[in-house]
């Protein structure tokens, strides 16, 4: 899978409200009302992974949890990312509504 340029990565970007381009890698801090709403999330977004066979990095800040894709194996940013990305963001939609969060 190719690397993606810059402008491909920006326009992909804006379908992915809250998603930023930094360094290699497109990422996204998720906020949560409590600690263990990051946890299940993070743990349904393992289960997503793995079946994808695509690791994002995961960082853990209490309520706080960043979600960072990128191919290391392309040296930056592919399609692949953004498909994990989507689903990552349509699966807090779908378990953390707005009206609810």
């Amino acid at each position: 899978m190719a690397k993606l340029s810059a402008a491909q990565i920006g326009k992909k970007l804006k379908f992915l409200p809250g998603w930023e381009y930094k360094g290699k890698a497109i990422g996204k801090l998720f906020k949560f009302k409590e600690f263990m709403d990051g946890i299940k999330f993070v743990n349904r977004i393992a289960r997503l992974a793995e079946a994808a066979d695509h690791h994002p990095d995961i960082t853990i800040n209490y309520t706080r949890i960043r979600f960072v894709c990128s191919t290391h194996s392309e040296g930056g940013v592919t399609d692949k990312d953004f498909k994990l990305a989507g689903q990552i963001e349509r699966e807090f939609e779908r378990v953390f509504p707005p009206a609810g969060h």
